[in-house]
């Protein structure tokens, strides 16, 4: 019974780290900075990150990853090598400010 229970116990921790390194390679671009944008994105350097954020900024969250194709800069061949890796959800709420 207790080597059934290690068995179990490493294929958990292997599904865990597995499921772990696949989100590390996902990038929120409604809420990563441009350092981040930059390294997670192929083609993307530090100044079309800049952009992005600076898009982002301006014109609120993006809506869809087709989006990002209107960053000055950023084309849908951009886009497209990335689409695996980019997860477009609504940016965190700003706190309510304090009484």
């Amino acid at each position: 019974m207790n080597r059934l229970s290690s068995l179990f116990a490493a294929l958990f921790l292997s599904l865990l780290m597995a499921t772990t390194a696949f989100a590390a390679d996902k990038v929120n671009i409604n809420t990563a900075d441009a350092a981040t944008l930059a390294a997670s994105l192929t083609g993307v350097g530090p100044a079309k990150a800049e952009a992005i954020v600076a898009y982002r900024t301006e014109n609120g969250p993006f809506r869809s990853a087709d989006q990002l194709a209107e960053v000055r800069g950023i084309g849908l061949a951009t886009v497209e090598k990335n689409r695996d890796k980019i997860i477009v959800s609504a940016a965190p709420a700003a706190p309510a400010p304090a009484r």
